[in-house]
């Protein structure tokens, strides 16, 4: 039994739109659209930390987006055992979050879990 994959757990359209409001909520914090509102800091230091802290807020969201934009992000079938070979894989009904601790910080991405009838190995039947 061959490995189906599904599509992607999201659209490229919230994708974008919740990448733009993480990094929108980041900005607004950092320059404050309101112009009656100081800007924080003096020195170039100061810039360069608030600029960290925007992409410590928006960068996750779009590791976690393009994550669940992957067509691989969710199959149909769990495919053979990676530890026995059988065929008689089943795919668990609940995805579970899982974190990554990436360059840019933690990130969540939903990862399918496959059980085998055989040896009652479990294991993720989506790609990397």
């Amino acid at each position: 039994m061959e490995e189906t994959i599904m599509s992607a757990l999201t659209t490229r359209q919230a994708a974008r739109a919740r990448a733009m409001a993480a990094f929108g909520a980041a900005l607004d914090r950092m320059i404050p659209a309101d112009e009656s509102i100081s800007l924080k800091g003096s020195k170039f230091v100061d810039f360069e930390d608030q600029v960290e802290a925007v992409a410590q807020a928006a960068l996750p969201v779009l590791l976690e987006e393009r994550a669940a934009l992957e067509s691989h992000a969710q199959v149909t079938s769990g495919g053979r055992c990676p530890y026995c070979g059988s065929q008689g894989v089943y795919l668990e009904k609940q995805a579970k979050s899982s974190e990554i601790l990436s360059r840019h910080g933690p990130v969540v991405v939903q990862e399918q879990q496959a059980r085998c009838r055989t040896c009652d190995g479990s294991f993720s039947p989506s790609g990397s």
